[in-house]
């Protein structure tokens, strides 16, 4: 039982939490206290006979968040309703039915220089909340939508939490996907009130915890039912029912008639006895330990630093604890690595609004062409959106397989709780299966995902075109046929737009749109409407061959098979490249994308792109092709797959195989060595397409890296970490690698501008 209660899950992806940790919208102007705070906006207050109701609300924002200025004019507030001898208990919540408070301020974290001033950032927000935590009046704190992150801190400082219990009232400390810690307390009083190994698992993962869940926990006191609709809305309805139970919930603590009890059950209680011996405490931060070294392999620091603070708190008080919480908050929003995880997240905030505005004509009715992999993968993502898809494809068989594949998908979510079986069913209601064509004359957008020939896409298109309404915009999901071309079979080619999907398309967050000359700008804008409401973080390109992702990952590729034919080992291939951060290893993901692809690929782009696109020799994949090993599919690549096998061993066919192609190595094959001959190539190619004007910005160029690639997300793209890393250093490298390989790694002009010049920098935010 007590292996159990003892697990511990890093997120495989620092940032995923992130797409409800929104900050976007700044607070300005703050507070009207007690009718005596004049011209504030954002934070207000009134008397209920005896009870002051303080209610975060900031206008014109979806969201309300914390920085330094809401701090001081929450604490104007709150001491002036500590004072005030008419109030007897105070309650603090939200104006807004979907956000209490959903964490701080991200942006002004840049304008800080330096670990001490961020320590100071933290100590005065842990002051305010000490404030709230030692006021002698009891303080209630009615939680409904978001609490995340210094929202819940101020939860936590409150005596009690009433939270409603629906879907969208979540609980988290995300903090660590900023490469933060909790800064005001969370990491002193989090572990007080849950049971030690779940209130590290919350801090360690940032992981969303349900208002029922808390309950259990021992983090929330009490849990509000929501109500349906009246004379408002129901969620409307529900705050003002939340409301009042907070403020009869303040008078009876008050009053004396309600007595805090947060006893856990006997079994919690001997646990929670045993978590406080020397042992029980050794024994749950050994397994943290060894859980965040397992997954992070010590790439992070943030994890590791809230285990040492967390503990510093529970062996040697709460005054060392909060000293140790500002300290480590400060020194860790220094890191490179939180820097870039910030900007991350700032990147994908801005990837989530539509920079060509609302189209003409939004989209309401979706067609799929091809109900193979990817796209009962984009049905499955537009039909829970509120999309009607009709999903379309040349055989009964092919249109059964789509429909299991989105089945099994929404199954897994029902399984997993994110939805119930009634909402399954009406999701799954918008999906309309066919072998013909004969709903297209509605629909306002086709979604073609034939197989990827340029044959076969003209032809799909000729099709398309006959059949829908003169309005309809014609999307082809394709990974590195140029759109260009798959235009030229249109009589509108002012309609057609690239939409590159990532599989699986359910679960990978990135849409890579391609626009050519021809694309009109209402096009564009619903190509990015439709992305946006399928819930994706949606990167603009131009056309060109590989677009970017597939051009960037390729070379990367190249330099793997490259390694390979000289005696590098898929074990030690991979091991390099996720020992530099990558969250699948270059011989694996050759495996992943399917070998036949990239020798595809391979011979295309080195078709366009010449000798830089060289190195390896395109016969080692032609070859494995031959052989039947195209990778994970297939059961056979650099690895075997079979099933129920978790440790994949090497094919032992492949070494046979290298063997026919092996290259003498030109230098001892370090680890160090490795990872940057692939790493350069990855970013010399990503640099070129900003200098093409493929991208249109560094920052698009680190989220399409990130969150379609996997690059390393601690090292912020291939722009935050030439920065970082410095280009005149990068270039240095390059040249080394161009005199031992070739032209290859030849560093392309805007790298080298950037290398002669220090004070140039991708990102403003790194000057």
């Amino acid at each position: 039982m007590a292996s159990r209660l003892l697990s511990f899950q890093f997120p495989k992806s620092l940032l995923s939490a992130t797409r409800v940790y929104n900050h976007s919208h700044h607070l300005t102007v703050f507070s009207r206290c007690l009718s005596t705070q004049t011209g504030s906006k954002n934070v207000s207050c009134r008397i209920d006979k005896d009870v002051a109701i303080i209610k975060f609300d900031a206008p014109k924002s979806k969201v309300n968040v914390l920085s330094r200025d809401v701090f001081s004019e929450f604490t104007s507030i709150f001491n002036e309703a500590q004072k005030n001898d008419a109030v007897k208990s105070i309650v603090v919540m939200s104006g807004k039915p979907g956000c209490f408070i959903a964490g701080a301020d991200i942006s002004m974290l840049g304008a800080f220089r330096s670990a001490e001033e961020l320590t100071k950032l933290a100590q005065d927000g842990q002051g305010v909340l000490m404030n709230v935590e030692k006021c002698s009046k009891p303080v209630v704190a009615a939680i409904m939508g978001s609490c995340l992150g210094g929202g819940l801190e101020v939860a936590l400082a409150c005596h009690y939490r009433i939270a409603v219990k629906d879907k969208k009232t979540v609980l988290a400390v995300p903090e660590v996907m900023l490469g933060l810690l909790p800064g005001a307390g969370g990491t002193q009083r989090l572990p007080k009130l849950a049971p030690l190994p779940k209130a590290l698992e919350m801090m360690l993962t940032g992981k969303n915890v349900r208002a029922d869940q808390a309950r259990k926990l021992g983090i929330v006191d009490q849990l509000v039912d929501p109500i349906g609709p009246g004379v408002s809305f129901p969620e409307q309805n529900t705050l003002s029912y939340l409301e009042e139970v907070a403020v009869g919930t303040a008078r009876q603590l008050s009053l004396g008639k309600l007595k805090i009890n947060r006893t856990p059950p006997l079994f919690q209680r001997l646990m929670n006895s045993f978590f406080a011996t020397n042992f029980g405490l050794n024994m749950v931060f050994k397994k943290a330990r060894e859980s965040v070294m397992r997954q992070t392999k010590g790439l992070y620091p943030a994890p590791l630093r809230i285990l040492d603070v967390a503990r510093i708190g529970l062996e040697k008080g709460s005054r060392a604890g909060y000293l140790a919480e500002a300290q480590g908050f400060g020194q860790l929003g220094m890191t490179t690595e939180s820097r870039a995880l910030i900007g991350l997240y700032l990147g994908q905030t801005a990837c989530k609004k539509n920079s060509f505005g609302a189209p003409k004509r939004p989209a309401k009715e979706l067609a799929v062409l091809g109900a193979g992999l990817m796209g009962a993968g984009i049905a499955h993502v537009s039909i829970e959106r509120g999309f009607q898809v009709v999903l379309k494809d040349v055989s009964a068989q092919g249109v059964a397989r789509g429909e299991h594949q989105i089945q099994k998908g929404l199954s897994d979510a029902v399984r997993r709780k994110k939805m119930t079986s009634f909402e399954k069913d009406k999701v799954y209601s918008r999906l309309f299966p066919t072998t013909s064509y004969d709903r297209f004359n509605t629909v306002d957008m086709v979604i073609e995902a034939v197989f990827e020939d340029i044959k076969i896409k003209h032809r799909a298109i000729k099709e398309i075109e006959e059949r829908v309404p003169p309005h309809c915009i014609i999307a082809t999901n394709t990974s590195a046929l140029p759109i260009t071309r798959i235009a030229e079979a249109s009589k509108r080619p002012e309609k057609i737009i690239g939409m590159h999907y990532f599989s699986p398309v359910d679960k990978m967050p990135l849409l890579e749109i391609i626009t050519t000359a021809k694309t009109d700008k209402d096009t564009i804008a619903s190509a990015v409407d439709v992305g946006l409401r399928q819930g994706k973080v949606v990167i603009i390109v131009k056309d060109g061959p590989g677009f970017y992702t597939t051009r960037i990952l390729a070379p990367t590729l190249s330099e793997a098979i490259r390694l390979l034919q000289e005696g590098v080992g898929p074990v030690e291939l991979d091991k390099a490249s996720k020992n530099f951060g990558f969250p699948v290893g270059a011989a694996t993901l050759t495996d992943e994308v399917g070998v036949d692809v990239a020798a595809h690929v391979a011979e295309d782009l080195s078709a366009a792109f010449g000798a830089r696109f060289g190195g390896a020799d395109v016969n080692v994949l032609k070859d494995m092709v031959q052989r039947g090993f195209l990778g994970r599919k297939s059961g056979k690549g650099c690895y075997l797959y079979e099933a129920n096998v978790k440790e994949r061993n090497v094919n032992p066919e492949m070494e046979a195989l290298l063997r026919k192609y092996q290259i003498a190595p030109k230098k001892e094959n370090t680890q160090a060595h490795i990872q940057f001959r692939l790493v350069t190539r990855f970013v010399n190619e990503a640099v070129l397409c900003l200098q093409e004007g493929i991208l249109a910005s560094p920052l698009e160029g680190d989220i399409g890296a990130v969150f379609g690639l996997g690059f390393p997300p601690m090292k912020g793209g291939p722009f935050q970490f030439t920065d970082t890393f410095g280009a005149a250093k990068l270039v240095d490298k390059m040249k080394e690698l161009t005199d031992l390989y070739g032209v290859q790694f030849t560093p392309c002009q805007m790298l080298l501008d950037h290398a002669k010049d220090p004070s140039k920098k991708f990102h403003k935010r790194n000057n």
